[in-house]
């Protein structure tokens, strides 16, 4: 089993940046697919980026150059640096792991943390 924990939302400004944390419990979690989703008010819950075990990362084209997911095994967290913010990132960001399958889908998960709201003001 992993319980996931985020951290690091907030409300900032457009153009300001801001990191997220994932933090897990359970030793599988270095083995797993880690991503990050995010839901906005009103839609779907969004694939935003994901980090492989072998360290493979894939992004939304709408957070290209802008977010970067990084892990730390020794601390068994999973980070999303949020760069050049929008209004339109704003949404509740959530944390993924353990893909079986694409890792662009939320299919694909099986666990998920509780989300940490990110407000972008204009």
């Amino acid at each position: 089993q992993v319980q996931l924990a985020e951290s690091g939302g907030g409300l900032v400004q457009a153009g300001d940046s801001l990191r997220l944390s994932c933090k897990a419990s359970g030793r599988a979690f270095k083995n797993y697919t880690k991503a990050w989703f995010r839901q906005k008010s009103g839609h779907e819950r969004e694939f935003v980026a994901s980090i492989g075990w072998s360290g493979n990362m894939n992004y939304a084209d709408s957070v290209k150059g802008r977010f970067t997911i990084s892990v730390d095994n020794a601390k068994n967290t999973v980070h999303l640096q949020m760069n050049s913010l929008k209004v339109e990132d704003t949404a509740v960001y959530y944390c993924a792991a353990q893909a079986v399958g694409s890792p662009v889908l939320r299919s694909s998960y099986g666990y998920w943390g509780q989300g940490t709201q990110v407000t972008v003001s204009s």
